[in-house]
């Protein structure tokens, strides 16, 4: 005598069948949505990327290629010539060491000022911290090319034109209020009971905030230290106003203004300077990306 075999719901197949396929629905329904915002990505990323694509292009071509009328979006016939152009120009390795110099400088000092001030505006009440921090916001939103001529003026009566210490002070001021701004958003973000609980444990207020604070920003000390890296490292209007006679004394902006002459431009070599100026910020901000997040901080306060 056989066992019964149970019988299966009714409906129970067709249901897990129209299950599936209403879920597929969905799916195909939430591509087609997001087919629109894809091609508009698609089309702001080649807008912005064509213009270094090209510049990468033309320094890789003949100056007979770039002068032609025909342009090529491949370099039919590549060389090294503008690159080595570029290299053995007047002042190379001076004019990047400056620029290096000044950048870091200035970011290392906002570094410092900004966490210190951060920590006073996020963690302490005092009078005037709220016009303090709107002051910070003011004086980031301005222009700083409006400030060129009495930059000029200051540095022209203090003697400190043709100095890149007077370079570096403008750098650090022009890169402190988003740095304070953003390191005041990070701090924010971290609970203080974390550091309470230190102190409970026995630490003094500095060495809670070194121990369980710091390394919970690490990640804002990196994203504000590339975009002072940037700014410092790209500016040319202060650079080119208050380096006029100490040729020696310039950055890499202003070199790049040197492949221009009574004759033209070489186009072929300011692209192949342009690319050697680009690699620093390139490298810098291939190192950071993977920690460049606000999301490590919160998963670390949460763990």
């Amino acid at each position: 005598m056989t066992a019964a075999t149970p019988l299966a719901a009714p409906g129970s197949g067709s249901g897990s069948g129209s299950g599936s396929a209403r879920r597929r629905a969905r799916g195909r329904t939430r591509r087609l949505r997001r087919l629109p915002l894809n091609a508009a990505a698609l089309l702001v990323l080649a807008l912005s990327a064509f213009p270094v694509y090209w510049m990468a292009v033309t320094a890789f071509e003949p100056t007979a290629d770039i002068e032609g009328a025909n342009p090529h979006f491949l370099p039919l016939h590549p060389t090294l010539a503008h690159f080595r152009t570029a290299v053995h120009a007047d002042g190379f390795a001076g004019y990047w060491r400056n620029s290096l110099v000044v950048t870091l400088g200035a970011v290392l000092m906002s570094l410092v000022v900004a966490l210190l001030a951060a920590f006073a505006v996020a963690r302490m009440r005092w009078r005037g911290r709220r016009a303090f921090v709107l002051l910070v916001f003011t004086a980031q939103m301005a222009p700083w090319e409006a400030l060129l001529i009495p930059m000029y003026v200051i540095a022209r009566d203090t003697d400190m034109l043709d100095r890149l210490s007077m370079l570096t002070l403008i750098y650090f001021m022009m890169t402190l209020p988003f740095t304070i701004v953003t390191l005041r958003g990070f701090l924010a973000a971290i609970p203080v009971e974390l550091e309470e609980a230190a102190r409970v444990d026995g630490c003094t207020r500095p060495q809670a905030f070194r121990r369980v604070t710091f390394p919970l920003l690490a990640p804002g000390l990196l994203s504000t230290s590339l975009f002072g890296f940037i700014t410092a490292w790209n500016e040319f209007a202060f650079a080119n106003t208050l380096i006029i006679k100490n040729q020696s004394a310039r950055t890499l902006p202003v070199w790049l203004s040197s492949f221009s002459n009574v004759f033209g431009t070489d186009w072929g070599a300011t692209m192949a300077a342009s690319c050697l100026f680009m690699l620093p910020v390139l490298a810098v901000f291939l190192l950071l990306q993977n920690r460049v997040t606000a999301g490590m901080t919160a998963g670390a306060v949460k763990g």
